[in-house]
């Protein structure tokens, strides 16, 4: 079956960086777009970057120059490089793809960025 594991969060200062992961299994993961997503408690999940099978990369307004999206597709690995946090970032961040057989997640990765 799918599945998706994420790591990488932690509790950063304002401006610093981070580097989260997500390894996925069960899946020809070459082929597939993938996401990362965030949510904060009592809102609607966010999509934050998507990157395709070609490489090409798309990004939510507020992270663009700051976050970018890559992928390793030898290990089936995808990263979120995420630079010059702000307290606005703070979320849970999630992998996300979506197959013939349905949508699926990772279990999530808290960032915790105070004011």
């Amino acid at each position: 079956q799918v599945r998706l594991v994420e790591s990488g969060g932690g509790l950063v200062q304002p401006g610093s960086s981070l580097r989260l992961s997500c390894k996925a299994s069960g899946i020809n993961f070459k082929l597939f777009s993938m996401d990362w997503y965030r949510q904060v408690p009592g809102k609607v999940r966010e999509l934050v970057a998507t990157i395709d099978d070609s490489h090409s990369s798309n990004y939510h307004d507020s992270v663009k120059g700051r976050f970018a999206i890559s992928r390793d597709n030898i290990r089936r690995t995808l990263f979120l490089q995420m630079n010059g946090l702000k307290p606005e970032d703070a979320a849970v961040y999630y992998c996300h793809v979506k197959t013939s057989s349905g949508d699926f997640w990772g279990q999530g990765t808290q960032v915790t960025v105070p004011e």
